[in-house]
């Protein structure tokens, strides 16, 4: 269910980017942070949908927990959309995100934690599909 981008820009996700791993773990000190996820990015209409999938749970885990987390990684996917948005105008975000996975620590993940994950997730979406961001050259000099 996508639509074409306008003349002269590129749509996010070009084509289906599955299984993308994000992790974010700061364990330096107290509180610490841990969340793992696993998502699929899937070409769609304008704007960002989001699904978590049956297999989004963690046997144990409160369910209003987990929807907490899953609240996170979404919050965290929208600010990093956003971002792109503002830094390369020229691409359109037309994504389903299906979260796939996560991992939870039993003291360390919060939705903080996922929130930070949502961000990487997007990071190494867009690597993915468009490969690294070119590298600052040198001055000589």
């Amino acid at each position: 269910m996508t639509s074409e981008p306008p003349s002269g820009t590129r749509a996010f996700p070009p084509h289906p980017l599955r299984g993308v791993q994000a992790s974010y773990v700061r364990q330096t000190s107290c509180p610490s942070d841990y969340a793992h996820v696993v998502a699929d990015f899937e070409p769609w209409e304008e704007g960002v949908a989001f699904e978590a999938a049956d297999t989004a749970s963690v046997r144990g885990w409160p369910a209003d927990e987990l929807a907490s987390f899953h609240e996170g990684f979404i919050q965290g996917v929208h600010e990093e959309l956003a971002g792109l948005a503002d830094r390369e105008p020229k691409i359109l975000v037309a994504v389903a995100v299906v979260l796939q996975r996560i991992r939870v620590h039993e003291a360390d993940s919060h939705p903080g934690a996922f929130r930070a994950a949502g961000r990487v997730a997007v990071r190494n979406a867009l690597v993915q599909a468009y490969g690294p961001p070119p590298r600052p050259k040198r001055r000589r000099g």
